[in-house]
């Protein structure tokens, strides 16, 4: 009967949460990135927040809010992170990927059916990607300064688009960028890193692989970012929180070994406490812990020197 309610509960959370994120929408509205394709998703948006300043090009950022790949926290680690974002002078735009939905959380629908799930997501940003690049003009984008920030499974698939980026996983859509699929920059704010270590989030896991794949070894390791850096990658900056109660801070741990010894150039801040989920929001987190934001925005100002 606990679970019952639990599920009932988280329902209705989820269900609220939906109607306010629909009510909340930007002037601009969002962008059904699938359009004109074969795939013709039509949920998964790219809603920009762009600079008033049109004289010049603005750096872009993609924005990955988290959710365990399950659902997405549009508000607080989405829309308020883009406004951030627009205010410092960057063109921001929140991707709405596809997740595995909360039936699949809840009842393990994806038992028999397919569902959303691996690489349904990294196709999106891969998209998404493609997307600002090849509209950059009409944007006021500089095509040298496209970046991608997620939080916590949304750092998880920030850190797929960097890595993997010589993967077009859209070819089998028949799609073939004529624009680069690899972001300049990478922000992973609490992420999730590993998909086979101890400090696995499981949560995330099923959601992304699915209900029977994830005891799939090969495919754990080929999305567990931490094993597959390599030298020559972007830029990277990596926050978390020692006292993370959701995501281990180990997985940050490794991602920062990982990028050290391959010499790709990153910065990497654990604080000791600030917990998990906060987004730009100072009223859900540690006063040390909101210091990320002043961080990401000097380390991005010295990239650009």
């Amino acid at each position: 009967m606990k679970s019952i309610v639990k599920i009932t509960a988280l329902l209705l959370l989820l269900l609220a949460s939906l109607c306010v994120n629909a009510a909340d929408g930007d002037a601009s509205g969002p962008i059904r990135i699938w359009q004109g394709t074969k795939l013709r998703h039509s949920g998964v948006t790219l809603t920009p927040f762009l600079p008033s300043d049109s004289g010049r090009k603005h750096p872009a950022v993609i924005v990955c809010p988290g959710g365990s790949y399950f659902w997405l926290a549009k508000t607080t680690e989405g829309k308020n992170v883009a406004r951030w974002l627009r205010q410092n002078g960057f063109a921001a735009f929140v991707l709405r990927y596809r997740t595995a939905g909360v039936p699949a959380f809840a009842f393990h629908t994806r038992l028999i059916i397919r569902g959303h799930r691996h690489p349904d997501m990294i196709r999106d940003a891969q998209r998404a990607i493609q997307y600002i690049r090849e509209h950059a003009e009409e944007l006021n984008i500089d095509t040298a300064q496209v970046g991608i920030m997620g939080f916590s499974a949304g750092g998880h698939l920030a850190a797929t688009a960097s890595i993997l980026s010589s993967t077009n996983f859209m070819q089998p859509l028949g799609i073939t960028p004529r624009v680069s699929l690899r972001p300049d920059f990478a922000a992973l704010i609490y992420p999730v890193v590993s998909m086979s270590a101890p400090c696995t989030h499981k949560r995330s896991r099923r959601a992304l692989l699915g209900e029977w794949r994830k005891y799939d070894k090969h495919l754990r390791d080929s999305l567990s970012m931490e094993k597959q850096v390599r030298p020559g990658l972007c830029p990277m900056f990596i926050v978390n929180c020692k006292d993370d109660p959701t995501v281990k801070y180990h997985n940050s741990e490794l991602m920062d070994s990982a990028l050290t010894a391959n010499n790709v150039k990153h910065r990497y801040i654990q604080y000791r406490t600030g917990g998990h989920g906060f987004g730009v929001s100072p009223e859900k987190t540690s006063s040390e812990a909101i210091g990320w934001k002043e961080e990401f925005l000097l380390w991005f100002s010295e990239l650009r020197k």
